[in-house]
């Protein structure tokens, strides 16, 4: 199955995250097959850069976000 999930980047303590479309067995930092956004919840307002034609292709494909990337998609408008 394939699932829409974030990967943590940055240094420690100074997190930020990769939108990515993964195998749902690989690991949260493993191998990935797209990098279709970001999330910086350090800045102030977080920052959100989503691909919305991407994201919804994926979606169609049937591919399942994670509970925070829903979020993240419906602060965005998807």
């Amino acid at each position: 199955m394939v699932r829409i999930r974030l990967t943590r980047m940055g240094a420690k303590h100074r997190p930020f995250y990769r939108i990515v479309v993964a195998d749902s067995r690989a690991r949260r930092d493993g191998p990935f097959i797209e990098i279709i956004g970001y999330y910086d919840p350090m800045k102030e307002p977080s920052e959100i850069k989503i691909d919305t034609e991407r994201a919804k292709h994926w979606l169609q494909q049937g591919a399942q976000p994670s509970d925070s990337v829903k979020r993240l998609l419906q602060k965005a408008g998807l």
